[in-house]
């Protein structure tokens, strides 16, 4: 998947994207902030935002993830924290932030039920252009 993400990034910086958002969640969120910060060495014009649904996100993580999250945080051009604490809808809230400062969406969806699956309809409707990593693999 990393390879996938180093393409589209890849890509991306050169149709002239210098924002990159993410969402500082576990997984995909994660390798895609590590995507970007690897780009960022060939590219040091690209900025990196880290848009955290709620401060408290990472309190019940393993010690190694929340480790592997502060050090993206802290290499991260902007952090916007959008929530004192968590609440029902504060990842959604999250999702939608990015889709609406981004022109495109990167994302890795396999199912159609899920908070992945309602935000990349979301950009949709939005008439973002779409990369399902999904498909970037080898």
């Amino acid at each position: 998947m990393a390879e996938g993400l180093d393409r589209i990034v890849d890509e991306l910086i050169l149709s002239g994207v210098t924002d990159f958002y993410t969402g500082g969640a576990l997984g995909f969120d994660t390798l895609a902030a590590e995507a970007v910060l690897r780009a960022r060495e060939k590219n040091p014009h690209i900025r990196l935002i880290v848009a955290v649904p709620c401060k408290e996100q990472d309190t019940r993580w393993k010690e190694k993830d929340r480790a592997r999250y502060h050090g993206i945080l802290s290499r991260a051009d902007w952090v916007e924290t959008l929530a004192e604490q968590y609440d029902e809808g504060c990842m959604m809230r999250r999702n939608r932030f990015m889709v609406d400062r981004c022109g495109h969406c990167v994302f890795y969806l396999t199912q159609q039920r899920s908070g992945t699956y309602r935000t990349v309809a979301y950009a949709m409707e939005q008439k973002r252009k779409l990369y399902n990593i999904f498909f970037y693999q080898k």
